[in-house]
C-alpha cells in the first residue's frame, strides 16, 4: 500500500517503510517504482539525525563519566546498568530517526551525484 507522493512523478509509489529506507540528503536514496529517479528524505530529517546522533553521543559520553567507579555517590546506580543505557542509546540512534523519517518529514529528489561504475 503505497501512502507517499514521489516528488520527481508525483505518483503513489512509497510507504512507510521505503520511506524510513530513503535516508536523508547525504545517501543514495530509494528508486522510485513508476520513474525510476532517486529520492531521499529532506532537509530536515538531515538536520534531525545529526542533533539526534550527536545528543545519544553525549549521552553515551555522559553515562560513562557519571557511573561512579568509587563508592558513596549519589548515582551508583547508573554502575549498575551502564551498559544497558550505553546500548539502549545506540539502538535508538538507529532505530528512532528512520521511526520519524517514515512519517514526518518530506522527500525530495536525491542530489548526490554517484561516480559511474
Amino acid at each position: 500500500m503505497s501512502i507517499y507522493k514521489c516528488p520527481n512523478c508525483g505518483e503513489k509509489s512509497f510507504n512507510p517503510i521505503t520511506k524510513a529506507m530513503a535516508g536523508q540528503l547525504n545517501s543514495r536514496g530509494r528508486v522510485c517504482m513508476k520513474c525510476g529517479r532517486r529520492i531521499v528524505n529532506g532537509k530536515g530529517a538531515t538536520i534531525f539525525n545529526a542533533i539526534f546522533s550527536i545528543l545519544m553521543f553525549a549521552g553515551i559520553v555522559a553515562t560513562y563519566l557519571g557511573a561512579p567507579k568509587t563508592m558513596g555517590t549519589s548515582y551508583e546506580w547508573i554502575k549498575d546498568f551502564e551498559l544497558l543505557i550505553t546500548v539502549g542509546l545506540l539502538l535508538a540512534k538507529f532505530i528512532v530517526p528512520r521511526l520519524v523519517n517514515a512519517f514526518f518529514f518530506k522527500m525530495t529528489p536525491a542530489i548526490r551525484i554517484d561516480p559511474v561504475s
